[in-house]
């Protein structure tokens, strides 16, 4: 007679044997659940949550909660996508002010935001895709100085680790910081940039890179109000002076 670990393992396997980015936990309790729907849930929990380590030869965990089939181990976990045509290919630049209202409307962290991008601060720590301000309104009993908020964004998979480097060292200059990151990158890269994002205090926003018209931002982790560097801040802000302050 078949056992409930005997039919669950072989499930698993299979499942992720079809899924080459891997499946996260809670999916394949779910998954599991769906197959077998008599076998307790506790039951489940009990045969799948150490795989990786019983069946180490077949399964491991290529981020916390993420299982993955070792066939798959080592090789490029982005989402295989067909390439859009030429003409319609979208690009970085007509997200910037998109983004800018999303600062102004839907977080509420700056009274005005611009689109920037380039190389509108002329040196190799890079310039924010979009930066902004938050002033205290003349309705506002309590007020509080001037904060600078920027934000790094990108519509590929491969240059995140690059767009994360660069949203830190705006952090020398901004009180807040974000990095906007594509819904489409792999669970594996989205989880180890939240994770980076947790500790060093970064927003993060996970957003639609393939439509300009609604990118759909969604805010995954909020940013840490910090003190940047005051030479830094006005090192920078001269230079945009007239497009942010006046």
């Amino acid at each position: 007679m078949v056992t409930r670990k005997e039919q669950i393992v072989p499930k698993v396997i299979d499942l992720l044997r079809q899924n080459s980015e891997g499946v996260r936990y809670s999916e394949i309790v779910k998954r599991i659940k769906e197959s077998f729907p008599e076998i307790p849930i506790n039951t489940i929990h009990g045969t799948v949550w150490d795989l990786d380590v019983k069946r180490a030869d077949e399964i491991y965990k290529a981020d916390r909660g993420l299982f993955r089939h070792v066939s798959f181990r080592g090789k490029d976990e982005s989402v295989k996508r067909k390439l859009p045509e030429k003409k319609d290919i979208v690009k970085e630049h007509e997200f910037y002010e998109s983004f800018a209202k999303y600062l102004e409307g839907e977080l509420d962290d700056c009274t005005t935001a611009i689109s920037l991008g380039g190389n509108k601060f002329k040196d190799k720590w890079g310039t924010p895709d979009v930066i902004g301000k938050n002033e205290s309104s003349r309705s506002d009993i309590i007020k509080h100085e001037t904060e600078i908020v920027s934000a790094e964004i990108k519509i590929d998979d491969s240059g995140l680790i690059t767009a994360f480097g660069q949203a830190c060292a705006y952090k020398s200059f901004s009180h807040k910081v974000y990095i906007v990151i594509p819904k489409s990158a792999s669970e594996e890269d989205k989880s180890r940039i939240e994770s980076l994002s947790l500790i060093f205090g970064i927003g993060l926003i996970l957003f639609d890179a393939t439509n300009k018209e609604d990118p759909q931002f969604e805010i995954r982790v909020r940013p840490l109000k910090h003190e940047p560097d005051s030479f830094y801040v006005n090192k920078y802000m001269k230079l945009i002076e007239t497009e942010l302050f006046n």
